[in-house]
């Protein structure tokens, strides 16, 4: 099964971050955290990596509502985006819910994920590309 889908846009990675957010918010998402992937691995490592960033975006009602169907559920939130500098473009890629919640064994978490699912297939169709 997969566990991620997404789009690939044109871009650098800052362009397209600011668009990702403003996309997730119409759909009820905040970015709660944010990981420079790139820049960590360079602090830590010594190694360069094109830019990487991981976005935790969360959609506050559909985390209360999973977290309401088992307390356990967040130890899988919040959904990570992810955007990868392809070099002149960006590939945004989201966490699938369906997939990770579908771990999950409680009643009504397929529900939820699936309206996760939906808003941020939404999100993805909203960047364009392709």
């Amino acid at each position: 099964m997969a566990y991620t889908f997404g789009t690939v846009v044109a871009g650098d990675v800052a362009d397209v971050r600011e668009r990702v957010v403003e996309a997730l918010k119409t759909e009820g998402f905040g970015v709660l955290t944010e990981i420079d992937v790139a820049a960590t691995m360079k602090v830590k490592l010594g190694e360069d990596m094109a830019p990487y960033v991981i976005l935790g975006a969360c959609n506050p009602y559909l985390a209360f509502e999973a977290l309401g169907l088992d307390i356990e559920v967040g130890a899988l939130l919040p959904c990570n985006v992810v955007l990868r500098d392809e070099g002149g473009s960006v590939a945004v890629r989201f966490m699938d819910p369906s997939a990770v919640l579908g771990l999950v064994d409680a009643d009504g978490i397929g529900a939820a994920a699936a309206e996760a699912r939906s808003r941020l297939l939404r999100v993805a169709a909203s960047l364009g590309g392709g």
